[in-house]
C-alpha cells in the first residue's frame, strides 16, 4: 500500500485534469455532433455518444491497469510490445475489413479495431528503447552517441510500410513526428530542414512550370556558390544540394501522379488553388469552414449548431470533430481547445525534461510530438490549411482505436514520470 500511495502522490495531476477534460469536451461534442431527439439517452448504444462512453469506460480500465503496472516494465516489453503490434499490423492487409476506402479494420462482430492507432504508442516505446541504449548521457541530457541510423529508420518506417498499401496516408504521415525526439537526442538540424525544403520543393513543384523552377533553383545555387565562394570546398557542398534538389523536384510529377491516389491528389490541388471544387472533393473543409465561421465569437450554443443538426459536415464526429466546437462555442470555445492542447502539450515537455533516466524523457518527447501533429494537422484540415487525410483530433474524434491508442501514449508516460523517483 505504501508504494501505490508514492505512486498516486507523484502523478501528474495538471496532466490528467487535461486528458479528462479534453475527453469530456470531445464526448459532448460528439453527442451534439450525432444528436437524435428520437435517441436521445445518453447510454444508448445505437448512437456513437453511447458507444463512446463505453470506449471511455474501457480507456478508464486501461489507465488503472497501466497504473499499477511496474514503471520499469514498459521499457523491458518494448521490443516485444513493438513486434507483436506490427505483427497485428501486418495482418489487416490479409484479414481486415475495409472501411471508407481502407483495409485498416479488424471486425469483431459489431466491434472494429483499427490496429495503426496502438502501433503510434508500440514504435514510441521501441524507439525510446533504442535510443536510450545503455542511458549514458552528456551535461545537456542528450546521448553521446546515437545508434545505428539504419536501424532507427527502420524501426520508423516498417509500421509505415504496411500502413500505407491500406491505404491510410495520415496513419503514415503521423509517423515524421519521432523527428522531432530524434533531434533532441542528437540528430542534425539539417535533416529537418532537409525534408522541409523537400517539402516546399514539393509544392513549387506543383505550382510552377519545371523548366522556370530549374532555372530559378540554378540562379539560386549560383547566387550562392559566389557569396560562398571563399569557403572552402562550398562548391561540392553546394553543388550535392543543387543535384538533389532538381532530383527531388524532377521526381514530384512522377509521385504526384503515381503515388498518392486521386482524392488525394485533388485535395492537394484544391488546396494550393489549382483546383475549385465545392460540392465535390472540397465538400468537407468548405462545409466545415462554414460552421466554424458561422459561430462567431461566443457560438450559438450547445445542441444549437444549424450545421451541425442538419449534416451538412460529413464526418462531423470524426475527423472534422472540431468544426462542432467552432459552431456551437464560437471562437471563445475554439482557443479554449487550443489553450487546453498547448497547455498539455507544454507539460508534457517539461515533464520528459525532468526525467533521471534517458528512456523515460524520449518516450516523453515522442508523447508529445505525435499528440502535436494530430492536433496541429487536424485543426489545419476543418480550416483549410491542409489537405484532408483522415488524422483524428486526440480525445475528441470518436472511436475506440483512436481514444485508447492515445490513452494508452500519454498514460504510459504518466506512469514513467510518477517511476522516475525511485530512479537513483
Amino acid at each position: 500500500m505504501r508504494e501505490n500511495r508514492s505512486i498516486f502522490a507523484n502523478l501528474d495531476w495538471i496532466s490528467i485534469l487535461i486528458y479528462f477534460i479534453l475527453v469530456f469536451l470531445g464526448w459532448i461534442s460528439i453527442y451534439s455532433a450525432v444528436y437524435n431527439e428520437e435517441h436521445n439517452r445518453i447510454t444508448d448504444l445505437s448512437q456513437e455518444y453511447g458507444r463512446q462512453l463505453v470506449f471511455i469506460g474501457g480507456s478508464f480500465v486501461l489507465i488503472v491497469l497501466i497504473l499499477f503496472t511496474d514503471g520499469r516494465l514498459f521499457e523491458k516489453l518494448a521490443w516485444p510490445v513493438y513486434g507483436i503490434s506490427l505483427l497485428v499490423l501486418a495482418g489487416v492487409l490479409v484479414a481486415g475489413t475495409t472501411v471508407s476506402g481502407a483495409r485498416s479494420w479488424y471486425q469483431f462482430g459489431g466491434f472494429s479495431l483499427q490496429p495503426s492507432e496502438f502501433m503510434k504508442f508500440a514504435t514510441a516505446l521501441a524507439l525510446s528503447k533504442l535510443l536510450s541504449g545503455d542511458g549514458r548521457e552528456n551535461r545537456t541530457g542528450a546521448r553521446k552517441k546515437m545508434p545505428n541510423k539504419a536501424l532507427i529508420a527502420l524501426v520508423i518506417l516498417l509500421p509505415v510500410a504496411f500502413i500505407l498499401p491500406q491505404p491510410d496516408l495520415g496513419s503514415a504521415l503521423v509517423y515524421t513526428a519521432f523527428l522531432f525526439p530524434l533531434h533532441r537526442e542528437g540528430m542534425p538540424a539539417w535533416v529537418i530542414f532537409s525534408l522541409m525544403w523537400a517539402g516546399a520543393l514539393f509544392l513549387l513543384s506543383l505550382l510552377i512550370d519545371s523548366t522556370w523552377l530549374m532555372g530559378g533553383m540554378t540562379a539560386v545555387a549560383l547566387g550562392a556558390l559566389w557569396f560562398f565562394r571563399k569557403e572552402r570546398g562550398s562548391w561540392l557542398v553546394l553543388g550535392v544540394i543543387w543535384v538533389l534538389s532538381l532530383g527531388v523536384a524532377l521526381s514530384v510529377d512522377y509521385a504526384f501522379n503515381n503515388l498518392l491516389e486521386d482524392r488525394h491528389r485533388n485535395r492537394i490541388n484544391i488546396l494550393i488553388g489549382k483546383a475549385e471544387d465545392p460540392t465535390g472533393i472540397g465538400y468537407n473543409t468548405n462545409q466545415s469552414m462554414i460552421a466554424i465561421g458561422s459561430g462567431g465569437f461566443a457560438g450559438k450554443g450547445f445542441l444549437q449548431g444549424t450545421q451541425t443538426k442538419f449534416d451538412f459536415v460529413p464526418e462531423q464526429s470524426t475527423d472534422f470533430i472540431f468544426c462542432t466546437i467552432g459552431e456551437e462555442f464560437g471562437f471563445l470555445g475554439s482557443l479554449l481547445v487550443v489553450l487546453l492542447f498547448s497547455t498539455l502539450l507544454v507539460r508534457l515537455i517539461l515533464l520528459a525534461e525532468r526525467q533521471r533516466s534517458s528512456f523515460g524523457r524520449i518516450y516523453g518527447y515522442c508523447v508529445a510530438s505525435v499528440l502535436f501533429l494530430h492536433f496541429a494537422v487536424n485543426i489545419a484540415m476543418t480550416i483549410g490549411l491542409a489537405p484532408v487525410i483522415g488524422i483524428p483530433l486526440p480525445f475528441f474524434s470518436y472511436g475506440g482505436s483512436s481514444l485508447w491508442g492515445f490513452t494508452l501514449l500519454f498514460f504510459i508516460f504518466i506512469r514513467l514520470d510518477a517511476y522516475r523517483m525511485q530512479i537513483l
